[in-house]
């Protein structure tokens, strides 16, 4: 899942005769058809529609019901999580992960990013692992996106924040007929993980992708779309480049809704399709180090 954690809570607010499966399914289409990316049109309409003409027997039909409407209004990102699993992905999301930092040849650092959901105490955490192990003599950065599912965009940021520059690097486009975007910097990054700013260290970065690279990931590589020293190695990510609202329903069961698409600084719109990598290779950790090594001679000539 994705970033934007906003949590809503929706009412059992019966209504006439309706059974409370059928006011799940209502409570739920309502949250889609305000919020969800793709909640307009023929299709969504029809959807809408066939979802409330509906009348589940079971708590498990009402839910198949709704996670397939979900699938219009919000996309392939977009899914209902039952109770149980969403208590189980509570308790994952509060275990401990660590990203880390390897310095290669005392002038290259190698930074692994690991998906990661947890608390705020835990975001702070997060990045601090990374900004404490990095020297200010750096040349350049690996920074290993591979496996990196999503979860909570902002540490993730945080943490290589000192390697991007001082704009607008992402937006977040809402629904078409809305048109409202939300900008995102290294300030807003700050304020939401709770860290101070630190000095921008300008050098190469090489960023390492995989199939496997989606959601807050797939953020973190778009955060260095279209700098001039920037590359990226590895294989297209797996095309998830939305954000996601929770919306929590009175039976403990999460509603993971995509609200947006992703904007670079580039001005390119991202959401549903992998992202390219500048070099698809097979080997990219070592094509990585060789171009960082590479143009940081460059620059010190």
């Amino acid at each position: 899942m994705r970033r934007i954690h906003i949590f809503l809570f929706a009412t059992l607010t019966i209504i006439g005769c309706s059974s409370p499966n059928e006011t799940y399914i209502r409570d739920a289409i309502q949250q889609m058809d305000r919020k969800g990316l793709y909640a307009e049109g023929e299709e969504w309409e029809a959807t809408k529609k066939e979802a409330l003409s509906q009348e589940p027997e079971t708590l498990e039909e009402a839910q198949e019901i709704i996670n397939k409407a979900a699938k219009v209004a919000g996309g392939k990102h977009s899914y209902l999580m039952p109770a149980n699993k969403a208590q189980a992905r509570e308790k994952r999301s509060n275990e401990e992960v660590s990203p880390s930092v390897t310095m290669i040849e005392d002038s290259i650092c190698m930074i692994h990013l690991p998906a990661f959901a947890g608390d705020d105490e835990n975001c702070q955490r997060y990045a601090r692992t990374v900004l404490n192990s990095i020297p200010d003599t750096v040349k350049g950065v690996c920074i290993d996106l591979r496996g990196n599912h999503g979860g909570n965009m902002y540490p993730m940021i945080a943490a290589v924040h000192r390697f991007l520059p001082d704009d607008i690097f992402l937006k977040f486009k809402m629904r078409r007929r809305f048109q409202s975007v939300m900008p995102i910097n290294k300030e807003f990054v700050a304020k939401i993980v709770g860290i101070d700013i630190e000095p921008r260290i300008n050098c190469p970065v090489a960023i390492l992708t995989d199939e496997a690279t989606a959601s807050s990931g797939e953020a973190v590589l778009l955060s260095f779309r279209g700098l001039d020293n920037a590359r990226v190695f590895g294989s297209p990510t797996a095309g998830y480049a939305s954000a996601n609202e929770s919306i929590i329903f009175y039976n403990g069961s999460i509603l993971a809704l995509t609200v947006s698409c992703d904007i670079a600084r580039t001005g390119e719109v991202f959401c549903d399709d992998p992202i390219v990598p500048d070099v698809e290779t097979g080997s990219p950790e070592e094509d990585a180090i060789s171009w960082l090594k590479d143009r940081s001679s460059a620059l010190l000539q």
